[in-house]
């Protein structure tokens, strides 16, 4: 894939991460099972970019976080704020709205094509 295609699609994605994130981590998870579930759902994306995202959410009061320590290897759960479920629901709607104007635009431009 050519490089600038990359970018665009890398910044297309960008936000998508962040809302993924916000909708996963309404049920508690740590840092590498997310990266896991984003993989798996198709948001791929690696730890250079989730934990910096991660700690910006949880400063920005989307997300909160506490250290469990009952297994041998302490993990930090993150979980979706009340802020943050407010902000996803909004994101979630403008990205489904944003989808059907994306559609129209491509229905249009088959339509002028025929």
């Amino acid at each position: 894939m050519d490089e600038m295609l990359e970018t665009h699609l890398q910044e297309l994605r960008r936000g998508t991460v962040v809302l993924a994130c916000l909708q996963l981590l309404r049920t508690p998870g740590y840092g590498y099972g997310l990266l896991e579930e984003l993989e798996r759902r198709g948001f791929a994306t690696d730890a250079n970019t989730l934990y910096p995202l991660l700690r910006r959410l949880e400063k920005q009061g989307h997300l909160t976080s506490e250290w469990n320590t009952d297994e041998a290897r302490p993990r930090k759960f993150y979980r979706t704020s009340s802020v943050g479920i407010r902000l996803a629901d909004t994101l979630t709607t403008e990205w489904a709205s944003l989808t059907a104007a994306i559609a129209t635009l491509t229905t249009d431009t088959s339509e002028q094509e025929h």
